[in-house]
């Protein structure tokens, strides 16, 4: 049997890093699952973890309070929120996407060309792109799908 224990380390060392919800806290304990709160200890008592636990809690929903009320003061001045052009934003990343899968679908379109040219099927095309250790374009493995989808962007 396998014992996982749950570690708030030095940067993240008190107890509101690992949750700031009692039941959460409560749910480890009851489970046994063992953790230590650097700040705290090894050896502080259930009540005094239940006693952060619900400082921690009440911290968080006084923290969202502070938050809706200020934010609800600058929206009462007549800024406006978020961003006010969003939707420029919004087409400029789609097109900095298509454009960056673009450039990759073009790098890797001869090398996929050169292994087909060999009657490879599209399963034996991702196999052999893994196999020289060619990542896909998010730094995973090939499969046929993907294969396809270059062949489909260069119109094939």
């Amino acid at each position: 049997m396998y014992h996982h224990a749950i570690v708030v380390d030095r940067n993240a060392n008190k107890l509101d890093r690992l949750s700031r919800d009692v039941a959460f806290i409560s749910a480890l304990m009851a489970k046994r699952t063992p953790f230590i709160v650097a700040e705290l200890g090894s050896e502080v008592s259930p009540f005094m973890l239940h006693i952060y636990a619900a400082v921690a809690e009440q911290e968080r929903a006084m923290i969202s309070q502070r938050t809706k009320e200020a934010l609800a003061a600058v929206k009462a001045r007549g800024v406006r929120l978020g961003n006010p052009q969003i939707l420029q934003a919004q087409e400029a990343a789609a097109e900095r996407r298509t454009a960056t899968a673009e450039d990759f679908a073009a790098n890797v379109l001869p090398i996929i060309r050169e292994i087909q040219a060999t009657g490879a099927s599209m399963r034996k095309t991702a196999t052999a792109l893994n196999a020289r250790g060619i990542p896909t374009a998010r730094g995973g493995t090939w499969a046929a799908t993907q294969i396809s989808d270059i062949l489909k962007r260069d119109g094939v």
